[in-house]
């Protein structure tokens, strides 16, 4: 089916988004892709560097009629959310993405397709292998690690590059620019706790919950999808300590991902009373999510001890764990009063992984405002806090500010007009851009992002439109021919 990608127009953006796709490019793990950048790089004629980060930086000259026109930076990440559907065994350090065209979609066979933000890197790919375009000077910049805190942009080198407008290749919708995004910081809390040792011979079962949507826990997180962790939290909170002790619990793929799947493994003390709460508490999730989460499960499977005891979270350490998760703030936390429509402030519990007398869960807020990002990182803590866990924010990173007197957006709104005969849409977004982040190491920038419509990022039901993509490609080219 990868054939068929390589044939879709532009046919030069899809065949180096295939190529890309066939390179493992997980977050802090680059090294593949960085080689495959840069042995582009060398076959087309183009030099390539790395900074101090590793972010690499390919310049490419301007064409004939553009040689007296600044530099223009081309911007997008390497890296890549890696996610597969519940029960799929697909080994994302081996095996490429697997991609089909499905009507205007491209689509990939149970895993993140990659678009985000692979589109991005394809597209600069095209124009840095182009013949036929005309462009000013290119600076191209692939960052690293955007997908797990924006590593590659918090380090980047400042003084290797000179142009003064950038391009972000990151955004999601093709009838919009954004100018403006979150800022955002991760919680990481732990707790080592005293066990309880329960019989072989006491019923022992896995709790599964399977099958929600997932996705951006930025872009998304307005729209009231379940978290599969809270959920977790939800029944665990309801069965209380004198229904079941809890073994150990797996939920999350992702720190910018909502979770869309949680796995509790539970020692059951009063088996009445167990289903008669859980049928309880199925039934009005079920219902509560029938229009946004038709696909939820939740079952139960008997669970087969490793050892000739169970170990489990002692009593008086599981209640107040569990009514911590249960308590602990999730979801849009403050609405724009600026913007209408735009979340200002959220938080997510991403991960959790607990057993062995030991648990580690996170979390990440997202604000467009510094004073309301601490503050849904503190709100966050507090429950956790209480129960004496150890609590970490790391140093986070900073939003993105429109810009009032933005050169770069007043060309390419008048660009977008005259090539698509209508208005784009200008606005900010509650996702994480690198744009804020880079503007510490170059404070002068005049930046832009847009790009082609990409739905359910971050999940195994990522696609992309690929007559948006050529919407995109049109657009793109346009811009550097005006530039």
């Amino acid at each position: 089916m990868m054939s068929n990608i390589r044939a879709l127009e532009p046919n030069a953006l899809w065949k180096c988004f295939a190529d890309l796709n066939a390179v493992p490019r997980p977050s802090k793990r680059e090294e593949r892709v960085v080689a495959f950048v840069r042995e582009f790089a060398e076959r087309h004629g183009l030099t390539s560097m790395l900074d101090s980060a590793g972010n690499v930086i390919i310049k490419k000259p301007a064409t004939p009629d553009k040689q007296d026109r600044p530099a223009v930076i081309m911007q997008a990440h390497l890296d890549m959310v890696h996610k597969a559907a519940d029960g799929l065994n697909f080994d994302f350090d081996t095996q490429g993405i697997d991609m089909w065209a499905d009507g205007d979609w491209v689509r990939a066979r149970g895993t993140t397709l990659g678009a985000d933000n692979g589109l991005g890197v394809a597209a600069i790919l095209a124009v840095l292998a182009s013949k036929d375009l005309s462009h000013p000077p290119i600076e191209a910049l692939f960052t690293l690690d955007e997908e797990q805190g924006m590593g590659g942009a918090l380090g980047l080198q400042p003084g290797l590059l000179t142009g003064k407008t950038m391009l972000n290749l990151d955004s999601e919708e093709d009838d919009t620019f954004t100018i403006g995004c979150a800022g955002g910081v991760d919680t990481l809390a732990s707790l080592d706790y005293t066990e309880a040792a329960h019989g072989p011979d006491e019923t022992f079962v896995a709790i599964h919950i399977t099958g929600l949507r997932g996705g951006h826990s930025g872009l998304q997180i307005h729209e009231g999808r379940a978290n599969a962790i809270k959920l977790m939290a939800r029944i665990l909170c309801a069965c209380g300590v004198e229904v079941v002790a809890l073994a150990t619990m797996r939920g999350g793929s992702a720190r910018n991902a909502i979770p869309a799947q949680c796995t509790a493994q539970v020692v059951i003390l009063d088996q009445p009373r167990f289903n008669e709460i859980f049928a309880m508490e199925v039934e009005g999730i079920r219902e509560e999510f029938r229009l946004i989460e038709p696909h939820l499960g939740i079952t139960t499977q008997p669970v087969k001890p490793e050892q000739g005891y169970i170990p489990t979270m002692a009593d008086h350490v599981q209640k107040p764990f569990v009514f911590a998760l249960q308590a602990v703030v999730n979801g849009v936390y403050r609405m724009s009063p600026v913007v209408p429509g735009l979340v200002e402030a959220s938080s997510n519990l991403s991960l959790i992984s607990l057993g062995n007398g030991h648990a580690e869960w996170s979390g990440l807020q997202r604000s467009s405002v510094d004073s309301s990002k601490a503050d849904v990182a503190r709100a966050f803590a507090a429950p956790f806090e209480m129960i004496g866990a150890k609590v970490l924010h790391d140093a986070g990173y900073p939003g993105w500010s429109p810009s009032a007197d933005s050169v770069i957006l007043e060309k390419m709104k008048t660009l977008y007009r005259k090539v698509f005969g209508h208005d784009v849409k200008v606005s900010a977004c509650h996702a994480g851009l690198e744009c804020g982040v880079i503007a510490i190491a170059y404070p002068d920038l005049d930046m832009i992002s847009f790009g082609p419509n990409i739905h359910e990022a971050h999940s195994e039901k990522e696609c992309c439109s690929i007559t948006s993509v050529q919407k995109f490609w049109k657009l793109l080219t346009a811009t550097l021919a005006a530039m």
